[in-house]
């Protein structure tokens, strides 16, 4: 039911397809994000065979100050229609800041109220001492505090998504697994995604996109079942827009589905009269 981590984890996932050899680099050539782009979906479950939009998400790009320094911030919020609150309520929010040229996460925060556990996570990184200082707790734990050692190219999970908007598709064969580390809650894991080629879908709306389509491994927890459980196709053109995700949950499925994108750096090319 953790719709807004479901969006945040899967395109995280999803995206992170170019980066696949050992002695990968963090460098950023082309930025296919603009300040001002604003992405919307539904978050529908299904329990047996009745699918249900409960939910909504979103995530935008700003520009703003940190330390002094110009910088991007990101933010993305979700919530459950107050209809099915009485059932299970979120309340979701996850901001990062990051480096404009870069795109390395410099500071990131999570407050998350999902049925009635809640999280907070607060990450502060250090490039120069390849540290992050997290501050976390939980309905389960009260604060903690500690340094955590990262190397190159670890993410939380909203920079994440936009840094690895950043990759190309080129030169993957079908079935061709990508490593990628990503930190969560208070842990750094070693992920990995699997690409499944390219695939014309057609959604809800009638509407057809040209798509790039792939599978993900999942952490086990509170609302995964872990596994290569979660499926995404995102636009195959500049943009690489998430369009639908589909994952098993441990009450059922749910599906994320696009329904408004504002101020995208490129026109959709995906998409198919």
């Amino acid at each position: 039911m953790k719709f807004k981590q479901i969006l945040l984890t899967c395109c995280l996932l999803v995206l992170y397809l170019q980066s696949y050899t050992q002695d990968r680099s963090c460098d950023v050539d082309n930025i296919p994000f603009k300040v001002g782009e604003t992405i919307s979906y539904n978050a529908v479950y299904s329990w047996g065979f009745i699918w249900v939009n409960a939910g909504e998400a979103y995530f935008s790009v700003k520009d703003t100050v940190y330390l002094g320094k110009p910088s991007i911030h990101y933010k993305s919020e979700g919530w459950s229609l107050k209809q099915y609150d009485w059932f299970f309520k979120v309340r979701d929010r996850f901001e990062a800041i990051v480096n404009p040229i870069t795109l390395q996460s410099k500071w990131f925060e999570r407050d998350t109220r999902e049925g009635g556990f809640e999280t907070f996570n607060r990450y502060v990184f250090n490039d120069d001492r390849n540290e992050v200082e997290v501050i976390s707790k939980t309905s389960k734990r009260p604060f903690k505090k500690e340094v955590l050692t990262i190397k190159p190219c670890v993410f939380d999970v909203l920079s994440a998504i936009y840094y690895c908007r950043t990759l190309t598709f080129e030169g993957l064969k079908s079935d061709e697994t990508i490593p990628l580390t990503m930190a969560v809650d208070n842990e750094i894991f070693d992920l990995y995604i699997r690409y499944l080629g390219r695939e014309v879908l057609k959604t809800h709306d009638g509407k057809k996109y040209r798509t790039i389509k792939f599978s993900a491994k999942l952490v086990e927890g509170t609302i995964f079942t872990g596994g290569e459980d979660l499926f995404v196709w995102v636009t195959d053109d500049l943009n690489r827009v998430p369009v639908l995700i589909e994952a098993k949950i441990l009450v059922g499925s749910v599906k994320a589905v696009l329904t408004k994108t504002q101020n995208l750096k490129y026109p959709v090319s995906s998409v198919l009269e």
